[in-house]
């Protein structure tokens, strides 16, 4: 997985700056205007700062203290108005003197986003071109205003999720064009999809255009490789259901063609005297583990009687807890 690129937009949102007074500065005195909201410091690490005698470390811990706790480096020399290189000076300081440490914030957990306000939503749509871009370009894409609940949903992947308005601006544009090509015109995403398939990308470390375009096409690859397994099982007069498309996916991600999964749908067949994906499935994993994939590997590695009826057929129908677990895996379900 990968982690949080440092922080949220939010949290880096509405600084103060202290207006210049032309005030002779020996002869007053001066004291913090410490409000309810104030930034928690531990007592160590404030000496720790001050024994450091450090004033660039300094500025940087209280950068890095006011927007979440995680550093991106590049970000936070655009923000500061330093160098890249006096940046990492500053972060090596505080690394050495033990208050800042290699690592950065996890993602939320599975299908959760923070809470946000109302107000949150404003002040970054006020702030952020990019952001009414992406909200303008999901409103089309769906075909209706984008409620408050789904703002806040957009807002929340915008926020958190480490990915650019350009990226989820694809992300959106996929779903809908899935769906198109699964059911034809007429459906369209909702925001809960676009959130789910939100966080499979963030599993899957695609926070970049490049990363997304590559997935897409990926995406389109399979679905092909998809259509043409579903008449290799006969399924061509209906939709797959949510498991039997669950399997098929998981198959092909693997990386097994249509010729492997013609071996492993024959060998079923024998084996049970019908189409039963929990037994196929299980063919299959048996070959992943074994690095077969081709029809050629699999006869070479596969010594198995193909003959013999299974005498549970039962077990062959319902996936047992540990087949469940893999696939699960395998599909970016479980982490």
């Amino acid at each position: 997985m990968r982690p949080l690129r440092g922080k949220s937009r939010t949290e880096t949102a509405g600084r103060r700056k202290i207006p210049d007074r032309d005030t002779d500065m020996d002869e007053k005195k001066y004291r913090l205007e410490l409000h309810t909201g104030a930034l928690n410091l531990p007592a160590d690490h404030a000496d720790r700062l001050l024994a450091l005698k450090d004033g660039e470390a300094a500025l940087l811990y209280l950068y890095i203290l006011r927007t979440g706790g995680s550093l991106d480096p590049d970000k936070a020399a655009a923000d500061l108005g330093r160098t890249r290189p006096a940046v990492d000076a500053a972060a090596l300081a505080l690394e050495r003197a033990g208050v800042l440490s290699a690592g950065e914030a996890p993602l939320p957990p599975a299908e959760e986003l923070p809470e946000y306000t109302v107000r949150d939503i404003i002040r970054l749509s006020e702030s952020d071109g990019a952001f009414r871009a992406l909200v303008a370009e999901a409103q089309r894409v769906m075909g209706h205003a984008l409620s408050g609940a789904d703002l806040k949903t957009l807002f929340g992947i915008y926020d958190r999720l480490g990915m650019s308005g350009e990226v989820i601006m694809l992300l959106i544009n996929h779903c809908a064009a899935r769906l198109k090509k699964r059911y034809g015109e007429g459906r369209l995403p909702t925001m809960y999809a676009v959130e789910k398939e939100a966080f499979r990308w963030a599993r899957r470390e695609i926070v970049t255009i490049q990363q997304a375009e590559s997935y897409i096409a990926q995406a389109d690859r399979l679905e092909q490789e998809e259509a043409q397994a579903l008449r290799l099982l006969g399924i061509t007069e209906r939709a797959p259901t949510a498991s039997e498309r669950k399997y098929l996916e998981s198959w092909l991600e693997m990386g097994f063609g249509c010729d492997a999964l013609a071996l492993a749908l024959d060998r079923t067949v024998l084996g049970t005297g019908k189409l039963s994906w929990a037994y196929m499935n299980r063919i299959l994993l048996n070959w992943q583990e074994k690095g077969l994939y081709t029809p050629e590997e699999i006869e070479k590695g596969d010594t198995r009687p193909t003959g013999r009826k299974d005498r549970r057929p039962a077990a062959a129908e319902t996936p047992r807890g540990d087949d469940l677990d893999r696939l699960e895996r395998m599909m970016g379900i479980k982490e």
